[in-house]
């Protein structure tokens, strides 16, 4: 006779669970890698007035090189080069363009395993980091002009620049890039007191010493070596930094009121309780 526990047998196939995560992982990728494609497709549609967007600030300061003396052009080299340059900008254009779609993917997949403050955080980062990214970016394409017209200034007079379409697009991707990521900066900061790794007082007390990294990252990252430049990274920068260090302060004062109005209510609490409740009081009588 075969002895048996109070357990229940494994159901068949208790492997579903991961293999269901599996399939939902492997439909997920698929929606974002169809979004890109989409995206890479619409720009190359839209190939030509794209072009003319990201060779704008390069066209506003052919005349003032020119006035210098120095000719300038974009070139493309290589018999495949066109089709390169194409390609590259449509991905890259396809992949920003359908980024609400393809990250929509990435959080239904992710947001279920999230308990609820989770989620409000990675609501909160989402919603406050496209924008500060997409300010910084914008301030880079601002920015773009008077870099090029000092880097390209460095030209002898009398001669001329030849710039690859490779070379000059990537300068755009890493000078977008660079402001970018720099605006995200006080959202970090935020986010750090909030959880309270930082406090106000500490951020206040770090401040010389912030301001001063912030400079020295702005004239590392930026590819130009005119202090405008920099100091168009690096002013947004400090700015930003301050307005987190004043949400930092409001955080932390809310959250002393709060623990402060906690131990008002423990202390004004009847330890003993009250006299009809069988007290110390009857104890006396």
């Amino acid at each position: 006779m075969a002895l048996t526990s109070g357990k229940p047998a494994p159901a068949p196939g208790g492997s579903m669970p991961l293999m269901e995560h599996l399939r939902e992982l492997r439909t997920r990728l698929t929606r974002g890698v169809l979004a890109i494609l989409l995206g890479t497709i619409a720009a190359w549609i839209a190939y030509e007035p794209i072009l003319d967007f990201l060779t704008q600030p390069y066209n506003d300061i052919r005349p003032l090189l020119a006035d210098r003396g120095i000719e300038t052009d974009i070139v493309i080299t290589g018999i495949g080069g066109a089709f390169q340059f194409q390609l590259k900008i449509s991905l890259v254009v396809g992949i920003l363009i359908s980024s609400p779609l393809w990250l929509w993917q990435i959080w239904a997949f992710v947001l279920p395993a999230m308990h609820r403050n989770e989620k409000k955080w990675a609501a909160l980062l989402t919603a406050a980091g496209a924008p500060l990214f997409v300010g910084g970016a914008a301030l880079a394409y601002v920015v773009l002009p008077k870099a090029m017209d000092v880097l390209i200034g460095f030209v002898p007079e009398g001669f001329g620049s030849l710039v690859t379409g490779a070379e000059y697009f990537d300068f755009i991707i890493r000078m977008m890039l660079v402001f970018g990521v720099a605006a995200e900066i006080p959202l970090i900061v935020v986010i750090l007191n909030r959880i309270g790794a930082v406090s106000a007082v500490q951020l206040a007390n770090a401040r010389p010493w912030t301001i001063i990294s912030i400079f020295v990252f702005a004239a590392v990252a930026t590819p130009t070596t005119d202090p405008l430049t920099m100091l168009f990274l690096a002013a947004p920068m400090v700015v930003l930094y301050l307005i987190s260090e004043v949400i930092a302060k409001l955080t932390d004062r809310k959250r002393r009121k709060i623990a402060d109005a906690g131990v008002a209510d423990d202390e004004a609490a009847p330890i003993d309780g009250p006299a009809e409740l069988g007290g110390p009081s009857d104890l006396r009588d």
